[in-house]
């Protein structure tokens, strides 16, 4: 889809931002805490010099710190500590942090006396804390508003260029003018550079697609005018001379030969035709029976297997009915008979026709899995110097089918043969 582009970036700019955010939070958090220890560390430890300083000169008398956030408390072997609180005492010397009571306690021990210093962090906590969450809320709407104006100047960047790939999704260069859909585009207004450079090679692009198409439509009607010609001149020779009836018996069936094999490459050229304009103009199609066109290939296929031990059988009650070429169906099925009979030495060859499918099972020499996987590809052969087959019908088959929504599978093993199905959906069954 052409919206990947966009999509992606704007995943990014969020994640961005979510990430931009959680180092908002947890650094301002980080630096608040740090701060506020680092202020009631130097109030406690301003008022215990303060403290130490006077009880140097005035020794026992000297008064105890009693603030608003601070209170002391003193204790000496002299002269006993009067209502020291029992939780403070058990501290081990320097500051201590209680964040569960928001109190910090300082705990300084001289060979003349202790001093306990409480301070009371509540409202330094508030104080911290109500600025940490303003600096969080700036920071969280700096990041929205940074992240927003980098995604809206990317997304800016980026849009010509999903223009121009959604041109090119709806470019279909077997319909009418193939260059009219990039022609219209005004990409080549951007001031990018880049999207414009690309433009420039799509449109240069399709004038070489166009000149392509404009061949291949050629090819295919003097291909096909030159092919037809000599066909038919071959056809009205050899009806002419059928119609000798001084012609000897081994003649005649060289002449039947001979328009046979006239008919397949009709088929062959109109299979050919189909799949040269496919998407184009729909072929000819017609109401058929399946069973006919498969019982007039499964006569055909018969000589093939002259002076072979193999049986060619055909089988099933159904008889369904299709919309299509009738003679797409002839190839396809030729094709597959005439691999099923080639690479037969003896056996059997089963043709089987169902309400939805034409099974054609052999008993043939089969393929491996990697030639199974390759078996589609035109003009490859497991055995480059086998004689047998010249590695393009499965090819020519199984293009017809995807032409016609029909499915073509292969199921085959080394010296168990290979099974073709080649299933449809019939308009009716009899």
């Amino acid at each position: 889809m052409p919206q990947g582009l966009p999509r992606r970036i704007r995943y990014a700019f969020v994640t961005q931002g979510l990430l931009a955010s959680l180092v908002v939070v947890f650094g301002v958090g980080l630096v608040t805490l740090v701060t506020r220890d680092a202020l009631v560390r130097q109030q406690l430890n301003v008022e215990a010099e303060a403290f130490w300083e006077h009880h140097a000169g005035q020794g026992a008398l000297a008064p105890l710190p009693a603030t608003g956030a601070i209170r002391g408390y003193y204790g000496s072997p002299i002269v006993a500590g009067a209502g020291i609180p029992a939780y403070v005492q058990s501290l081990p010397d320097g500051i201590n942090h209680l964040y569960q009571s928001q109190r910090a306690v300082l705990v300084e021990r001289r060979p003349d006396g202790t001093l306990y210093l409480v301070a009371e962090t509540r409202d330094i906590d508030r104080l911290m804390w109500g600025s940490a969450a303003a600096l969080i809320l700036s920071g969280l709407l700096a990041v929205l508003v940074i992240t927003a104006m980098t995604y809206r100047k990317s997304r800016r960047m980026v849009l010509p260029i999903n223009r121009l790939a959604e041109e090119v999704a709806r470019w279909d260069p077997s319909q009418g003018d193939v260059t009219a859909p990039l022609a219209t585009s005004d990409l080549s207004e951007d001031r990018s550079r880049e999207v414009r450079a690309l433009s420039a090679a799509l449109h240069g692009l399709a004038g070489r697609v166009a000149e392509f198409v404009q061949r291949e439509r050629d090819f295919t009607r003097d291909a096909s005018h030159e092919l037809r010609t000599p066909l038919t001149v071959i056809r009205v020779a050899s009806d002419m001379m059928l119609s000798d009836p001084s012609m000897p018996a081994h003649g005649r069936r060289s002449l039947q030969r001979i328009q046979r094999a006239g008919r397949d490459m009709e088929d062959v050229i109109d299979a050919f035709l189909i799949l040269a304009r496919e998407g184009g103009v729909a072929p000819v199609s017609e109401e058929f029976d399946v069973r006919d066109v498969v019982l007039e290939e499964v006569e055909k296929a018969r000589p093939l297997l002259a002076g072979k031990p193999v049986e060619l059988r055909m089988s099933g009650e159904a008889s369904p009915h299709l919309f299509a070429p009738p003679r797409v169906l002839s190839v396809v099925v030729c094709n597959l008979l005439q691999n099923a009979c080639t690479f037969t030495e003896a056996g059997s060859v089963d043709v089987v026709i169902e309400s939805d499918a034409v099974v054609i099972r052999d008993t043939g020499i089969g393929m491996s899995a990697e030639t199974l996987r390759h078996a589609y590809e035109p003009f490859y052969r497991a055995d480059t110097f086998s004689p047998l087959g010249k590695g393009f019908g499965l090819s020519i088959a199984s293009r017809l089918a995807r032409r016609f929504g029909w499915q073509l599978s292969l199921e085959s093993a080394p010296g168990k043969g290979t099974t073709a199905t080649l299933r449809f959906v019939p308009v009716m069954s009899s």
